[in-house]
């Protein structure tokens, strides 16, 4: 099925008209990676099921003795700009679609922008859990910073997950140009990456922030 001359089925999961058959191509299977992604979220959400039925135990450190409520803001500075970056180099391939030269500079140079905002953020949170850990708060402690570790530890590898894949689309990108094989994994990556800020907004406010109260 495709979509009406001037019109696009999944607006947002495209390249645009100007793209020709990339973006027909696109308004299907970037949609079924999206259908996709919400398997994770299914998964996401029984983490977040399984921490809400926990709770801090008088016997061991708790939230206001684990977070690092500084470096929680620097890891979310991070990821929110990165969604940012990410974008940017969605624009560029769209609007600047051309193959090689002055296009694949400025995508790779927003991927790359990317893929450092994404290290930063994880070198905070490997930071925070081994800090957790020295102040007495292992995964074994009790449920709670089990469901804590797994929830938030189940994120980072997903941010982990898209840094890869983000470095293998800058290595395709040089090596074979913009083509329509990297335009779709760009397109995919992309909307993995803005769905890993989305989880981190109910983590941030779930777990950190509701931590306080």
């Amino acid at each position: 099925m495709s979509a009406p001359t001037g019109q696009s089925l999944h607006p947002g999961l495209n390249l645009g008209e100007e793209h020709g058959d990339d973006h027909l191509e696109a308004e299907t299977s970037v949609f079924g990676f999206w259908v996709f992604m919400m398997s994770d979220l299914v998964t996401f959400g029984m983490f977040f099921a399984v921490f809400a039925t926990t709770m801090p135990l008088a016997c061991c450190p708790g939230p206001k003795e684990l977070f690092d409520f500084g470096s929680i803001a620097w890891q979310t500075a991070f990821l929110l700009l990165s969604s940012v970056t990410s974008g940017m180099a969605v624009l560029t391939m769209k609007q600047e679609h051309g193959g090689r030269g002055a296009c694949t500079k400025k995508l790779v140079f927003w991927l790359l922008l990317t893929v450092l905002l994404g290290c930063g953020f994880l070198y905070r949170e490997i930071s925070d859990f081994i800090s957790m850990a020295a102040a007495g708060g292992p995964p074994t402690r009790s449920g709670y910073l089990s469901a804590l570790w797994s929830l938030v530890g189940l994120h980072g590898l997903h941010v982990t997950g898209g840094i890869i894949w983000c470095l293998v689309i800058v290595v395709g990108v040089l090596v074979r140009g913009v083509d329509r094989r990297w335009k779709l994994a760009l397109l995919r990556w992309a909307l993995f990456w803005h769905f890993l800020d989305v989880v981190w907004i109910f983590i941030f406010s779930f777990v950190f922030l509701g931590g306080l109260l």
